[in-house]
């Protein structure tokens, strides 16, 4: 790949990332290429279609949240990692509406992105084990009751309107103070 299109590609799912992040993955993709600075020619060259340009920036997340997942499997205190895995999920779903809303959708009801609800309920499994065995956590939590905690704040969310980042900070903190013994 010539520089330059390796740059608009780079600039592209930056972008992309931005106006998804805003306004959801359903917008067009002439305010991407805008955001981006390139034609809309230019991106179908690098994507062809909206579910390649959906999936690159999507691929480019879900390397993040691998960095998160191994940073939190590394913590000493599985408590404290679980915790902070359902505060920045749920701080996602308040700032990113584009990503955030798939792998919702894919953690919650099981739909489309199966490698990384696996992952995260691998993650979540040995969180859970490893904070019940220290027995800092009620022993009858399980992947569904993370799952649960998900789906209630994008209904908090969705009934806050523009006061969605406080009201899920504290349903947040309400729900994860119910997890301990």
């Amino acid at each position: 790949m010539r520089s330059d299109a390796g740059e608009n590609q780079a600039r592209i799912l930056f972008a992309a990332r931005q106006v998804f992040a805003e306004a959801g993955e359903d917008v067009p993709v002439t305010r991407v290429a805008r955001r981006a600075g390139v034609s809309v020619a230019t991106l179908y060259r690098r994507f062809p279609t909206r579910d390649l340009l959906i999936a690159g920036v999507h691929a480019r997340q879900w390397e993040e949240c691998l960095t998160v997942h191994a940073e939190l499997l590394q913590s000493p205190d599985p408590t404290r990692a679980l915790r902070e895995l359902v505060q920045r999920l749920c701080a996602c779903q308040v700032s990113d509406k584009g990503y955030t809303r798939a792998y919702v959708d894919a953690v919650i009801a099981g739909r489309g992105l199966d490698p990384e609800r696996l992952a995260t309920d691998r993650l979540v499994t040995r969180l859970l084990h490893r904070a019940q065995t220290a027995g800092a956590l009620r022993p009858d939590l399980t992947v569904a009751d993370f799952r649960l905690v998900i789906a209630g704040n994008q209904g908090v969310i969705t009934a806050a309107g523009r006061d969605a980042e406080v009201a899920s900070r504290r349903y947040v903190m309400h729900m994860l103070r119910s997890f301990h013994v």
